[in-house]
């Protein structure tokens, strides 16, 4: 199988990334799922709309956020590994976490042969979960780092400000802001290409649209994929920017 570019593939990334050529990405920007939300087994293994969200929605439940420690840092090696495999000398790759994993998520990046360079923090504002008696649960992260010694090109914030995305315009139940994402690839070349190996509903692809780059997506929900794909076909209709229509392989 041939992939292209600016396109959005159902599956599993382990399996899909392994059709794409080495040397060819110039960026990972990706939020997997966490495998967090307690820390117990009987809290992480809960639905992961039981973890992530404080009222009832209609979004369908994600799979793999079950791993216990050994587990998620294994896989997370593995796919890590594959990216960095598939990535340009200088590369990014950037990963959503949350405190509870922040540890493993930075042993992991390094296990599968990047730099680890830096934590780059996403500040949910005072809207973030209170906790009486405790410091209020007001941050998520990305881990990032580099395949060897990255290129000259902007400077960019270390922090994001921005409350998380209001239920009533979510596609996901941990759904990033778009704006976030573009704020992360400001140091990504524009017009480079970047992979998504946990594309969700489409948020990282959304964002390269928007600001210039081009886009690989893996998505293994079916009812994820098929919304992404209809927010990437909005994107590429609002900003004209590389047609959904247009055949572009690597």
């Amino acid at each position: 199988m041939t992939l292209e570019l600016d396109r959005v593939y159902l599956g599993d990334c382990l399996e899909l990334m392994r059709e794409m050529p080495d040397g060819s990405v110039d960026a990972i920007v990706t939020d997997p799922p966490y495998s967090s939300g307690g820390m117990y087994r009987a809290d992480r293994t809960r639905a992961t709309s039981t973890k992530y969200l404080r009222v009832k929605d209609n979004y369908p439940d994600f799979p793999g956020d079950g791993r216990d420690q050994r587990g998620f840092y294994h896989w997370c090696t593995l796919w890590m590994s594959l990216c960095w495999q598939k990535s340009k000398m200088g590369a990014l790759l950037a990963c959503f976490t949350d405190w509870r994993q922040l540890p493993t998520v930075s042993d992991a990046l390094q296990g599968g042969g990047w730099i680890w360079r830096g934590i780059f923090v996403w500040d949910k504002t005072e809207a973030a979960r209170p906790q009486l008696g405790q410091y209020r649960a007001q941050c998520e992260y990305v881990v990032w780092g580099s395949k060897g010694v990255m290129g000259d090109g902007p400077a960019a914030p270390g922090v994001y400000r921005g409350a998380t995305v209001p239920t009533a315009r979510r596609d996901h139940q941990t759904e990033k802001p778009v704006e976030l994402i573009e704020t992360l690839l400001t140091i990504v070349p524009e017009g480079g290409v970047v992979l998504d190996p946990f594309l969700g509903s489409g948020t990282t692809a959304v964002a390269c649209v928007n600001t210039g780059r081009r886009f690989v997506g893996f998505e293994l929900h079916p009812e994820y994929y098929e919304i992404a794909v209809d927010r990437i076909q909005a994107a590429q209709e609002q900003t004209r920017l590389f047609p959904f229509s247009e055949e572009a392989a690597f």
